[in-house]
């Protein structure tokens, strides 16, 4: 099992380059299947849910070459293969395979996908978008069996603005015969670099970013070269750190315009930050205002950036309060800040944080991806040493991020015990 250990009250000054965005990324794989001949992908960044889609493909017969921060991958060997439960349950992004496996043959079997517990998460709208492109869906022992004798296109209204489902939907509508409109559509930036990695292989896709998009089916997609966008999340992240314990920390590489109301909600309190093109300046203040935040869909606060803001509301003068739209389990951080000091109750998906509270080292958990970098900043800042367990969490999402923070000051290692 492996560790992480941190020294915490340092103080952090550097740069910090930002990887490409996961959320992205694992929908960019699964989609490259979808062309008849290679395709090339820059900027992937090397975490383990990376190396699990990569696993996925290889059972599935295509040939996968990484080099550095880039990937090939050849899907004209492929086989459609039942995507067994030892592959799926790695990561929730596995269900990508499902759309892209029924638009390309018109069939995907596999089993229900894991990922992190921070809630139900359901694949219903993913598999009503699939019907209504023609498919029939049969759920045995958490297998999933799509398939049609033809996909056509369908006007379809999602009953939440999924992520999830819209990429999927996106991905299966490509090949099928005629329009498929998605109303209602998730509007997240990673949306749109899919959207333009299946133009680039072809594809007729319009509307990306917005809650309407528009996919005229083709035949044939072609090889192309694609750019992974910079991780938004991973970006807040390291922002939210400098918050906490900065002196110039400067998070490169960034597209500010993905952060916007990451950035607004930082400035509210009275963060330091200094904001360019590409970058943020980011610096600790001696005294924060207290603030209500909510998560919402983008352009709304990031659900995936509550649980790493919600240490840095512990430095906050007063009652700040933290509602959670998105994930009925997203305070599971929550004790664990508890123990480390912090002040915080939950309840009816309320955090109310009292601050501030000095915060010292102890042994915590990370019980998801981010509530496993909210642990990380939380031991960054906190007196003494943290050890946080269960960090496979946290290596799933955040590229090199030992090397990143020593990089800038920080004591922090990984041990196997």
């Amino acid at each position: 099992m492996k560790i992480m250990k941190i020294k915490g009250n340092r103080e952090l000054s550097g740069t910090i380059r930002i990887s490409g965005a996961k959320n992205a990324t694992v929908a960019l794989i699964p989609a490259a299947i979808l062309a008849d001949e290679d395709t090339t992908i820059c900027n992937i960044p090397e975490i383990t849910d990376t190396e699990a889609l990569c696993d996925i493909l290889r059972l599935l017969k295509v040939d996968v070459k990484r080099a550095s921060e880039s990937i090939v991958i050849d899907p004209r060997n492929m086989e459609n293969i039942e995507i067994a439960e030892e592959y799926s349950r790695k990561l929730r992004a596995s269900y990508y395979f499902m759309g892209a496996l029924l638009g390309k043959y018109k069939k995907a079997s596999m089993y229900f996908p894991g990922g992190c517990t921070i809630g139900a998460r359901p694949i219903d709208l993913h598999l009503k978008g699939f019907e209504a492109l023609g498919a029939k869906v049969t759920n045995i022992k958490n297998k999933y069996v799509v398939e049609a004798e033809e996909l056509h296109g369908a006007n379809i209204y999602l009953d939440f603005a999924s992520v999830g489902a819209t990429i999927n939907i996106m991905l299966a509508a490509v090949k099928a015969k005629g329009t498929t409109v998605i109303d209602n559509a998730a509007k997240e930036p990673e949306i749109v670099n899919i959207a333009t990695f299946l133009n680039n292989m072809g594809a007729n896709v319009k509307g990306a970013g917005t809650s309407t998009i528009k996919i005229e089916g083709v035949e044939h997609l072609h090889r192309c070269f694609h750019e992974v966008i910079p991780d938004r999340i991973e970006a807040g992240t390291y922002i939210i750190i400098g918050a906490l314990c900065g002196n110039r920390v400067k998070i490169d590489n960034i597209i500010p315009e993905h952060l916007d109301a990451v950035i607004r909600k930082l400035e509210e309190i009275g963060t330091d930050l200094e904001v360019g093109a590409d970058y943020v300046i980011v610096s600790k203040n001696v005294k924060y205002k207290p603030t209500t935040l909510k998560t919402d869909t983008y352009p709304g606060f990031p659900t995936d950036l509550q649980q790493p803001f919600t240490v840095l509301l512990t430095q906050c003068e007063g009652k700040s309060k933290v509602i959670e739209t998105i994930w009925e389990n997203r305070f599971m951080h929550v004790p664990y800040l508890n123990k480390l000091g912090a002040n915080i109750t939950v309840k009816n998906q309320t955090a109310t944080i009292i601050g501030p509270t000095d915060l010292k080292g102890t042994d915590v958990v990370a019980t998801d991806l981010r509530a496993g970098a909210a642990m990380v900043a939380a031991a960054l800042f906190a007196d003494g040493e943290t050890t946080i367990t269960n960090i496979e969490h946290i290596l799933r999402g955040y590229e090199s991020i030992i090397e990143k923070l020593t990089d800038v000051g920080a004591k922090i290692e990984i041990k196997e015990i």
